[in-house]
């Protein structure tokens, strides 16, 4: 392990996500997974970088009850922001054609809240990417949805699939935090414990 410094801790991931277990995976840090079911409610008068940070701590909040002296949890919480609203995770079919058509042709935000907690401290951050799509048809939307089923995606599409590769033009920022994990600044963060 690079991070000589964690060694002394237990790392768990709280995310079910495999592209966040994939993403820590190449840090070479030894880690476990536990995942927690929090309420993904959160206040309405949010900014929209507080919002992923405030889910992320509400996950963690969830595992802190039982939190051991060496344990170390990351939780993360990834949004897409468009034209002010948030575009989760599509329901069925038809919802995710919905997200996906109001992608097409625009610029949108993704923004990830991380939540690194110990028994002793608790640091959060947020990492903000754009992200412009090309203009999609019909025939590409329905095509990625039922070949891929991105019900487990916030605005119903991974970046790093087929939707990725035809229709994403350009990416500001960090590809990794459009993957839902931006990795380069937990690294820099992880550093500090």
């Amino acid at each position: 392990m690079y991070l000589k410094n964690l060694e002394k801790y237990n790392i768990i991931l709280a995310s079910k996500s495999p592209r966040r277990q994939q993403l820590l995976k190449g840090l070479d840090i030894p880690f476990s997974v536990q995942v927690t079911e929090a309420d993904e409610s959160y206040p309405e008068n949010l900014l929209p970088e507080e919002i992923p940070v405030f889910l992320a701590q509400q996950k963690a909040k969830e595992l802190k009850k039982n939190i051991k002296p060496k344990d170390l949890i990351i939780t993360a919480d990834t949004i897409v922001w468009l034209h002010k609203e948030v575009l989760g995770k599509p329901v069925d079919h038809d919802d995710a054609f919905r997200i996906l058509t109001k992608l097409s042709g625009n610029k949108h935000e993704v923004i990830t809240g991380v939540c690194i907690t110990t028994k002793q401290t608790q640091i959060s951050f947020f990492a903000k990417t754009d992200v412009y799509f090309k203009t999609l048809d019909d025939f590409e939307i329905n095509y990625y949805i039922e070949k891929y089923k991105p019900y487990d995606k916030a605005g119903a599409y991974g970046v790093q699939e087929w939707i990725g590769y035809i229709g994403v033009e350009r990416v500001d920022g960090s590809f990794y935090n459009v993957m839902g994990l931006p990795i380069m600044r937990l690294y820099e963060h992880l550093k500090e414990f």
